[in-house]
């Protein structure tokens, strides 16, 4: 019998055995809180009594935590606060113990300055949960965009069985008996203000219409692509991630992922043992015929290096070169939203049209293949999902570029943009600061042209501070009433997966710290081939070298708190933006706790 004080091992397959045992209740690890016959293990087991339950509630069972990261202030996870109790009852059924540990919300909508600034706070919050507390596997409650990689971060490098069960879409809007997208018509319908098109009344029609519902944004935005990504990746239960959340089918996801992760506990199926190199090229690859955020490359990156996968921007061109966008959801797409890709196959229906593209021998939570997930999924609604020889955009969402204005790379969204931008070359207007960005864009005598190649500089990871979604930047007013809907833009910035446009993001490294965007000046012409994957800026090595030469670098933006520490370890976006001391090879392994 395994001793309950010891941390639990890899199970190994006993002498004769066809393949590694399942846990006994002593392999359990809450086993170590709760087994001894110790004065500490005393007051463990008093305190569960302390709280109303028996032991026989406890003894023998998977002790499973609920991260929940439901909060008054995150509107797409309002429906969290009954989930959990669905939860609890799938674990009961099988056999459970449920603890739910609340853990930072961090809501899109509201959370200043960006939502990125504090993804790397909930990895570390759920790592830490999970080590300290007496548990034996997760349920991971998210959705809103930064709680999906935020969650599978922590759960990642904690390495215990861990299931993720996604928000889910919210239902589409309406106004006026037009259908409407959340962040897409948003930028939209602001662009038709703007330009004198509608009435403040028609935008407050569109402010009350555009969510209906409780749940993520229903266009392809960060959030429907992470919990796309993290159900290719293996970590939810096949078709989990597409189901809209006002849906019954719903509830009984959030019931059926708390029996399945009792199940994983005695199988001893954890992170390490789904997350492959392999199981991360098939979310790449599922990304990309979804019509991606441009999010994806961020958070996959970072969670891949979590799991000790060294995947890259390469492995991103890779797969765009290869797996045409077939997903017809906006803002890729022209019509539809994720409550019609669910009614039309949603993500096994799409996966099973890139097949050749997967590899399906690769293991997720449901204790099966992803070949056995999606065997037999169906298509029901072929230009919602389309076939691979009649894409949305021949190759994948997402490009990145290279060239002297990025060296480490940037990346463009090509299959939401006007394709005229796909070669263009253009004198820059370059802003250091959003304030005065925004000023200019609503002044209309200012000289910007259809050819101006608008930039944002200082909006990175660390000159943002946070890398904020200011990427797409708006359209300026004179354009507007000219009829111009689209124009080049470029930041060392994200922006919303909501978004759409000629946007160049990402651009590393930032000119915070000196990239070359720092150095780019009004005037200078930048030149863009997605065909090529190149980006520049049309000034000499001499030239550079003389404004490197006066550069002078900004002042920190935090001298304490957390923003201190974030501005110190901060990685770059090609490099995922995880703190470097959280990287699985930064130092040894972290011990289970000790416990005297």
């Amino acid at each position: 019998m395994a001793d309950p004080n010891l941390p639990p091992s890899a199970l190994e397959a006993e002498p004769g055995d066809a393949g590694p045992r399942r846990k006994t209740a002593a392999d359990l690890r809450s086993a170590r809180w709760f087994g001894p016959a110790d004065l500490r293990s005393f007051g463990h087991r008093s305190r569960a009594m302390q709280m109303g339950y028996s032991p026989e509630e406890w003894q023998g069972r998977p002790i499973i935590a609920i991260l929940n990261t439901w909060s008054d202030l995150n509107p797409c996870h309002v429906h969290f606060k009954q989930r959990v109790e669905d939860v609890k009852r799938g674990i009961l059924m099988a056999g459970g113990f449920p603890v739910e540990l609340p853990a930072i919300s961090v809501s899109e909508s509201y959370v200043k300055p960006t939502t990125m600034m504090y993804r790397n706070f909930l990895a570390m919050e759920a790592e830490e949960l999970l080590r300290s507390h007496p548990v034996d596997g997760a349920v991971l409650m998210g959705g809103c965009d930064k709680t999906t990689p935020g969650l599978l971060l922590g759960a990642t490098s904690m390495n215990i069985p861990a299931i993720f069960l996604p928000a889910g879409p919210m239902l589409r809007g309406n106004w006026q008996g037009k259908v409407l997208g959340s962040g897409s018509d948003s930028w939209k319908y602001w662009d038709e203000l703007r330009a004198g098109k509608i009435t403040d009344q028609d935008w407050l029609g569109v402010e009350g219409g555009i969510a209906r519902s409780y749940g993520t944004c229903m266009t392809m935005g960060t959030a429907s692509t992470m919990t796309a990504i993290a159900e290719a990746v293996g970590m939810v239960l096949p078709g989990g991630s597409s189901v809209p959340a006002a849906d019954a089918g719903h509830i009984r996801l959030a019931s059926e992922s708390g029996r399945r992760i009792v199940e994983m506990v005695w199988e001893d199926l954890t992170p390490q043992k789904i997350q492959s190199r392999a199981a991360f090229g098939n979310a790449i690859a599922v990304a990309m015929a979804m019509g991606c955020s441009t999010n994806a490359i961020i958070h996959l990156i970072a969670m891949a290096r979590r799991a000790g996968q060294d995947i890259g921007l390469e492995d991103f061109e890779h797969y765009s070169r290869r797996v045409p966008v077939i997903g017809n959801v906006r803002p890729s797409g022209n019509a539809y939203l994720m409550e019609d890709f669910f009614y039309a196959g949603g993500i096994k229906g799409l996966m099973g049209r890139i097949r050749e593209h997967l590899d399906l021998s690769c293991m997720t939570v449901s204790g099966r293949t992803l070949g056995e997930n999606i065997e037999g999924a169906k298509v029901f609604n072929d230009d919602v999902i389309r076939t691979t020889d009649n894409p949305i955009y021949g190759e994948g969402s997402l490009a990145v570029l290279h060239g002297n204005l990025a060296p480490d790379g940037c990346v463009i969204k090509p299959a939401a943009m006007d394709q005229r931008f796909l070669r263009h070359s253009g004198p820059a207007v370059v802003f250091d600061d959003y304030p005065s960005m925004k000023k200019a864009v609503d002044d209309e005598n200012y000289p910007f042209t259809p050819d101006t190649v608008m930039v944002l500089r200082n909006a990175g990871p660390q000159g943002g501070p946070g890398m904020p979604e200011w990427g797409m930047l708006p359209m300026p007013k004179k354009l507007l009433k000219e009829g111009h809907r689209d124009m080049l833009r470029m930041s060392d910035a994200r922006m919303s997966g909501t978004s759409y446009g000629a946007c160049v993001l990402h651009v590393s490294p930032e000119s915070y710290i000196g990239g070359p965007l720092a150095l780019l000046r009004n005037g200078d012409t930048v030149t863009l081939d997605v065909d090529a994957r190149t980006i520049s800026m049309e000034v000499s090595e001499e030239e550079l070298a003389r404004r490197r030469a006066e550069w002078v670098a900004p002042e920190p933006r935090f001298e304490r708190g957390y923003g201190f520490m974030f501005t110190k370890h901060i990685q770059q976006a090609n490099e995922g933006c995880d703190f470097d001391f959280l990287r699985t090879e930064f130092g040894a392994p972290v011990p289970e706790p000790v416990i005297y």
